[in-house]
């Protein structure tokens, strides 16, 4: 079993793919809080969690 996450062990496509995400996702997660503050309904809410939660896992490296 591997001891940490190395990403350049993964093919170039999925490296550039992840690259991308990695600078997408946090304004995608302001401008859902936006429309969370100003509209509150319930799949706002729900895809305001999904799209913190992968926010925090590309900052903290766990994707």
């Amino acid at each position: 079993m591997r001891k940490g996450y190395n990403p350049y062990l993964l093919p170039p496509w999925l490296r550039k793919t992840r690259f991308y995400c990695k600078g997408v996702i946090f304004p995608l997660t302001v401008f859902q809080l936006i429309r969370l503050l100003i509209v509150p309904t319930t799949g706002d809410f729900l895809l305001f969690c999904l799209l913190a939660s992968l926010s925090f896992c590309f900052y903290k490296n766990i994707i």
